[in-house]
């Protein structure tokens, strides 16, 4: 080492990443971008520009530090995505306390336990979400009060104090004076769905919610700027809405909110009107919209990024965006505990945009996200080469990934077997090439293990949904005498559509291993959807356990 550079510290300036820094930045270079919420009806659209944003979040602010938030304590939402949700993205986390997003679609049961592990002191409510709010708010036991968007007549709900979002603001000032924070104090809280077991707490820290919005911006993954208008299908009350809202406020991307309408009607409206340039969704919403097209003329020409996340997308789903309406579906690839961007499925530059070689890159691979180290092991642990080749589990380090899971008031810590050696375990099963390109083949939880091979449930399900009479698929193991496990296929037919068992094995063939095709099918009128929209396989299997799904042989 050249000794003339040994403990020389870096001029730099020790500047936070906060959400704060963000704020202010929207105000003072994009202040006339725009959020705009979507009420069902074109001629009641509310509009509001980034500046009056800021200044309702400061008094916002003031209202809750007046009924007596403190930095650290948590205020929830049970919100849609709308105007007064993003005021409090940034209000809640500035003043020094943490956001903590309810999950609206979760029984009554986990909001409670979700709410109380938490802690959480105040709770804004959308008026038309009280009757949600009903079923369990007497069991919360330390929610202080409800602050209700939206609603006249309003009334205490299980005994907490109610204050009206409008009347709070409008007795307060524009303006806060922000408190200096540590980056690395918490910002925001989100639990996982609870697919397996109760559901897990995540805190964001400011720098991480800031450093995954950055890159999150990169061409190498999104790429927003100002001019583009993003609607973010994703609910705000999971992991951030994919960080689009803290990114639009660095980028000066207008937001595009569509409140509880999210039907493909209102959806495909709400595109037209806007002039959306990018939309953000999972493959279910996705393929909603695709349904209505066949059935309306629809305008989708102001797309210019659409990304699917959340769960596995169909090859037939990409086509038909693709050649129906010239749009180049990109999946993104993350989970709660990962902020959520590791990785985006932008093909290798040497492909040609639209061929069939980029079409097969953007269904089954992802490249890894820079700033996000990934790694792949086998059952010991033992890290494997990126080869192409090796499969085994993703796991993944950096700096908006979680390193332990919330652990509230009496409860137990459920961090043991999710961390490896300072690397998160990730559940997924993959493969890595040399240039980084991560192929998933299964959850580890969904592979199926049959005469000692894995059968891959991700790459059976893309397979059938390219049959024309399949509107989507779902495959699970069940239990074999021979094999230990064989694949069972549920299947939603398209309106109309008579594909059988035998036709759909037939397709099979060639495609994948001779022992890999279906033994059993299972013709259901919809697949079971997690509350974030994924297939929710634990719901088949016990009915499958049951005797309550529709099974034949092929």
């Amino acid at each position: 080492m050249d000794s003339r550079n040994a403990g020389i510290p870096s001029t730099m300036q020790d500047f936070p990443l906060t959400l704060t820094t963000a704020l202010r930045h929207a105000v003072n270079v994009y202040p006339d971008s725009e959020c705009v919420t979507w009420t069902g009806d074109p001629a009641t659209t509310r509009r509001a520009t980034y500046a009056t944003i800021a200044a309702n979040a400061a008094r916002l602010a003031n209202a809750l530090v007046r009924l007596g938030t403190q930095a650290g304590d948590r205020v929830a939402t049970l919100c849609w995505n709308h105007q007064e949700h993003l005021e409090a993205y940034f209000a809640i986390p500035c003043l020094g306390a943490i956001l903590h997003t309810l999950n609206l679609r979760l029984p009554a049961d986990q909001l409670t336990f979700i709410a109380n592990q938490a802690e959480d002191r105040f709770l804004i409510v959308d008026a038309d979400l009280l009757p949600l709010l009903g079923t369990f708010a007497e069991r919360l036991t330390t929610v202080e009060g409800l602050i209700v968007v939206g609603g006249t007549e309003l009334e205490a709900v299980g005994g907490i104090p109610v204050h009206s979002y409008d009347a709070l603001l409008a007795s307060e000032e524009p303006s806060f004076d922000w408190p200096d924070l540590d980056e690395r104090s918490a910002a925001a809280m989100c639990y996982t769905s609870g697919t397996t077991g109760d559901p897990k707490g995540v805190v964001y820290s400011h720098r991480s919610s800031y450093l995954q919005s950055m890159v999150g911006l990169a061409r190498a993954t999104l790429g927003s700027a100002e001019g583009d208008r993003l609607l973010p299908v994703v609910p705000m009350f999971h992991v951030n809405a994919w960080g689009i809202p803290h990114g639009a406020f660095l980028s000066g991307a207008s937001l595009l909110m569509p409140g509880r309408y999210l039907q493909p009607e209102q959806l495909t409206a709400f595109i037209a009107q806007e002039r959306a340039t990018g939309l953000f969704g999972v493959p279910t919403v996705l393929n909603w919209i695709l349904g209505y097209g066949e059935r309306a003329e629809i305008d989708l020409s102001s797309l210019r990024l659409v990304l699917s996340g959340g769960a596995a997308a169909s090859h037939a789903m990409l086509e038909q965006f693709q050649t129906r309406y010239g749009i180049r579906v990109v999946q993104g690839w993350g989970m709660t505990e990962t902020s959520p961007l590791c990785g985006v499925a932008l093909a290798p530059q040497e492909l040609e945009p639209g061929s069939a070689a980029d079409l097969e890159w953007r269904t089954h691979s992802a490249r890894v996200a820079p700033g996000v180290e990934l790694r792949i092991v086998d059952f010991d642990g033992k890290p494997l080469p990126h080869d192409g080749v090796a499969t085994g589990e993703i796991e993944v380090r950096g700096p908006w990934i979680t390193g332990s899971y919330f652990v509230g008031v009496g409860a137990a810590d459920p961090s043991a077997d999710r961390f490896h050696d300072g690397w998160l375990r990730t559940g997924d099963i993959a493969t890595v090439d040399r240039r980084g390109y991560v192929r998933i083949t299964d959850r580890l939880k969904d592979v199926i293990k049959s005469g000692g091979e894995w059968i891959s449930s991700v790459e059976l399900e893309d397979r059938l949904c390219s049959h024309p009479g399949v509107a989507t698929a779902a495959v699970i193991g069940i239990p074999d005498p021979q094999w230990d496990e064989r694949p069972l296929a549920c299947i939603v037919r398209k309106p109309e559509a008579e594909v059988t068992g035998a036709e759909l094995a037939e397709l099979l063939v060639g495609k994948v291993a001779k022992w890999q095709v279906p033994d059993y099918w299972c013709f259901v009128s919809e697949i079971p959807l997690t509350s974030v929209g994924k297939f929710d396989k634990k719901v088949l299997r016990a009915r499958y356990a049951a005797g309550e799904l529709p099974v034949e042989s092929s």
